[in-house]
């Protein structure tokens, strides 16, 4: 047995296998696609789950794979032992209805024990209790002694969830030997010691489960291998724990060295060591297949990771940010297998330093309110915090529940979360609600469609259609959904067999136009499709419409080619915007229609206006060459090769759509487009902002619509060329100017009216002066005066009289104001302005603050201002050294 590096065995893995005939298929994102039940890839056969079930149709009956995995259910525990951790490769070799046991079984010793050279008599397989056939095969053909073949139960060796496919498993452990088992002599693979450790499962596929205990023969029979490739380093490579793997270990290494640590000396850094080894893989490759840091979903899993590791590094001692650092040293160590890290290396860095970055601005103060309701907990002798707190310091600083929950644990304390999770509830129930209703289709209106065929679409080469027959009629009332023979008035939903117009998708909007025949005119208001299946969404304006008809379709053609623009406008966009900004930008979103170009985008940070002005230059330069706009289906591994961009989390069929323009951008889209950039007309970026984090948005218009945006610019810049009393709009600059200079010559006049006005109160208030130990103190009510003459009053006294501190109350009828300054001298005797004008204000009711040298407050009740200049003198009195 052989010392091999895990890259190593992940490719002898796929080889073997690739020598059994079977499709190497590259890992699945870990965004599941087209799959909801799923936050994130979690095994190597989730990807493959429609291929199982014969939802799908594979590319290959035989695939092998490794895929990148993450689980996260044990996330608090990740650390407190070498066993847990949230990123894994699970290595598989799937058979869809074609090999079976007598392949599968073989394979696996043969992979082992020839390819690896792993000893036979270190192996010990599996068996699920009833399937003697799989017995037969270990013990007869493969020549295992019955006694190394364990029989185990349905908990243990039996694959179902729910209904549905289901069926027994072999399993096949490696003996580590004596020193890590139990000491018993009934010690074998099942025994809940450390000796016997699973590197592989065969997942034997060959019943139906019909939920009440009734399994039948599966007509095809399917093959779900799993083996953990780190696990298969740990027994390669001799060591105890997938941390101390090669690719692993590097990471580690990387830790103790920004820390000034030593793994394995100190416990409590052990944890924190291994936090942050395990969740920087985690981080890298979640953001490399699209993540991004938020508050809720797989985003708020991303972000409950990053901020764990940042904690932990904190207890480690390292007091500056070090996540990049690692994350450099991780992608240098699987970049190999997964060269999307390299080319996103950047946009992986700028996510991780800016999510950094924002929790260390928060993080202290949290920790703080944290360590202090601990504390308070620990002296009333209650052992539960409150979740009216943890919510808090979920909602306002950024703490993730579990870090919460973690750091209580660590103090022997628990934490209300039902509380918590009503107010989180309550909470999203305000943004439901402020959102308004979404909602699309029912489950009830698509079983209407669910016999219906799939519509032919002839929208891309043309904008009418005849003998376009009506396959179905659907209204809604207050009662739901439901299917009519024909319909003569109202709004309702016609389905036809063949269709011109396009139905919303990828972004673009769906045709309006209109439906008509003898007798018969539809308006079309919009046009959806689901599965296949066209719906124009319609208004009857005149005749009768039956099931069965044949009418004509035409699309409104302005319409259609304003979106047109704008779509091949956004597809110039993104190869742009890849240009200035580099290769992370990847499609986040997009809205075309008739008036604009709104386009989503993975980036870190604003543009800046130079940016935004050679992206906007870029377009236009491809509008004005005139490139030609070539719209070709072809198999997907062709398109790919031609470096067509994919919108990301997007499931494609063998066939695809390539939409190319020129040499500067390829693309797969199905949308509708121009046949020549120059038809674009010209292109103009409106605005940019952020849409979340690491989520830009660009919003643009082309053609007409320029025009539009010019015409709407002129009438402004007119409108302020009147408003500015300028003789045209050429004069703008020039009078805006000169305003300019009369407003400074009358702020100057101002100034020196409220300075004489000022000089001219100064008596008043030093006539109520009063000694206040070594200090003096002048107080005074104004009515009427402005802020910026108290103002004026205030900071002269400070100035001409460095021992007195002076209190200003300004009244104008209901809006009472105070201001308070210290000269330098009653500072350093102790005065604090901002802490005497705080106490004043007080008294009316008001609050403020501000620095010991000037401060100001607002008040509430101008009846009391009296009393509460009143009690500035013992204010200051205590204030004093």
């Amino acid at each position: 047995m052989k010392w091999t590096s895990l890259n190593e065995l992940r490719e002898k893995y796929l080889a073997f296998f690739e020598s059994k005939g079977h499709l190497r298929l590259p890992s699945y994102p870990l965004v599941p696609i087209n799959d909801k039940s799923l936050l994130l890839i979690n095994s190597g056969m989730a990807p493959m789950k429609k291929f199982f079930t014969g939802e799908e149709q594979p590319p290959r009956r035989r695939v092998t794979t490794c895929q990148k995995c993450i689980r996260t259910p044990d996330l608090e525990r990740v650390g407190h032992t070498a066993r847990h951790g949230t990123f894994f490769e699970m290595l598989g070799n799937f058979s869809f209805g074609d090999y079976f046991k007598n392949e599968a079984i073989p394979w696996a010793w043969e992979f082992l024990t020839k390819t690896l050279e792993i000893p036979g008599e270190l192996l010990w397989p599996s068996v699920y209790e009833e399937d003697d056939e799989a017995f037969e095969l270990w013990n007869k053909v493969i020549g295992v002694p019955a006694e190394r073949i364990t029989k185990l139960g349905k908990a243990d060796n039996f694959w179902e969830h729910g209904t549905g496919p289901c069926g027994p498993c072999s399993e096949i452990y490696f003996d580590r030997g004596i020193k890590y088992g139990c000491g018993s002599p009934d010690c074998r693979p099942g025994c809940d010691c450390d000796r016997f450790m699973e590197i592989w499962n065969n997942v034997f596929s060959q019943f139906n489960n019909d939920g009440k205990g009734n399994y039948t023969e599966l007509a095809q029979k399917n093959i779900d291998t799993g083996m953990g490739l780190e696990r298969l380093a740990c027994v390669m490579q001799g060591v105890d724990n997938m941390f101390e793997v090669d690719t692993v270990r590097k990471i580690l290494d990387t830790v103790c060295e920004i820390a000034g640590k030593t793994y394995g000396a100190d416990k409590q850094h052990d944890i924190s060591i291994r936090v942050c080894t395990d969740h920087i893989k985690s981080s890298m490759f979640m953001i490399a297949d699209g993540v991004i840091p938020s508050n809720e979903g797989r985003g708020y899993v991303l972000r409950r990771i990053i901020r764990r590791a940042c904690r932990h590094g904190k207890l480690l001692g390292i007091d500056h940010p070090f996540l990049t650092d690692l994350c450099v040293v991780a992608i240098g160590e699987n970049k190999g297998a997964y060269p999307e890290l390299a080319e996103k290396q950047e946009y992986i860095l700028k996510v991780i330093s800016m999510e950094e970055e924002r929790f260390d601005a928060t993080i202290d103060a949290g920790l703080s309110i944290l360590s202090g309701l601990i504390e308070n907990a620990k002296n009333a002798g209650v052992t539960t915090i409150s979740g009216e707190d943890a919510f808090k310091l979920y909602d306002t600083f950024g703490f993730p529940l579990d870090l919460t929950r973690e750091i209580l644990e660590e103090n022997n304390l628990s934490l209300d979360e039902e509380t918590f999770k009503t107010l989180m509830s309550a909470q999203r129930e305000r943004a439901r609600a402020a959102r308004g209703n979404v909602s699309g289709w029912d489950n009830a209106t698509k079983n209407l469609l669910s016999e219906l065929p799939a519509t032919s679409f002839r929208g891309y080469d043309s904008y009418r259609a005849d003998e376009a027959k009506v396959l179905a009629i659907i209204v809604e009332d207050e009662d739901g959904a439901r299917s009519v023979s024909e319909i003569s008035e109202g709004d309702c939903t016609i389905v036809l067999h063949k269709t011109v117009f396009y139905g919303e998708g990828g972004g673009q909007v769906g045709d309006t136009g209109s439906l008509y025949g003898n007798d018969i005119m539809v308006t079309v208001r919009d046009t959806k499709k689901t599965d296949g299946v066209y719906l124009h969404l319609c208004t009857i304006v005149e005749g009768t419409v039956r099931v069965g008809d044949k009418v004509r379709a035409r699309v409104n053609d302005g319409r259609r080619d304003a979106i047109a623009r704008n779509h091949s406008a956004a597809h110039l966009l993104q190869a742009a915007l890849r240009a200035v900004l580099g290769t992370h930008v990847e499609q986040a979103g997009s809205l075309v229609d008739d008036e604009k170009c709104r386009f989503d985008f993975t980036h870190f940070a604003a543009l800046t206006p130079e940016e935004l002005a050679n992206v906007e230059i870029l377009v236009n330069a491809h509008i004005i060459a005139g490139l030609p706009i070539t719209m070709v289906e072809m198999p997907i591994e062709e398109a790919k090769k031609l470096g067509a961009m994919a919108l990301f989390g997007e499931k494609y069929g063998d066939t695809v759509r390539v939409v190319r323009m020129g040499n500067f951008s390829t693309e797969l889209c199905g949308g509708t487009h121009i046949d020549n950039t120059a038809r674009i007309g010209l292109f103009k970026i409106v605005s940019e902002s952020s849409v979340a984090a690491g989520v830009r948005r660009i919003e643009a218009c082309t053609g007409l619509g320029v025009l539009h945006l010019l015409d709407k610019k002129d009438r402004l810049l007119a409108d302020t060329a009147e408003a500015l009393k300028a003789q045209n709009v050429a004069d703008i600059a020039k009078r805006a100017a000169q305003l300019q200079d009369e407003l400074k010559a009358m702020h100057r006049e101002l100034d020196a009216l409220n300075a004489k006005l000022a000089g001219s109160k100064k008596d008043e208030l030093l006539g109520n002066t009063v000694a206040v130990g070594c200090v003096k103190l002048a107080t005074a009510r104004f009515d009427g005066m402005a802020q910026d003459v108290a103002r004026s009053l205030a900071d002269e006294v400070k100035a001409s009289c460095p021992d007195t501190v002076a209190v200003i109350a300004t009244v104008n009828g209901n809006d009472v104001k105070f201001l308070a300054v210290a000269g330098k001298d009653a500072v350093a005797a102790g005065a604090h302005a901002g802490k005497l004008v705080g106490a004043v204000a007080a008294v009316t009711g008001g609050k403020g603050g501000g620095r010991p040298d000037n401060a100001m407050a607002g008040g509430r009740e101008a009846d009391k201002v009296e009393a509460a200049l009143a009690t500035a003198a013992e204010t200051l009195g205590a204030q004093l050294k």
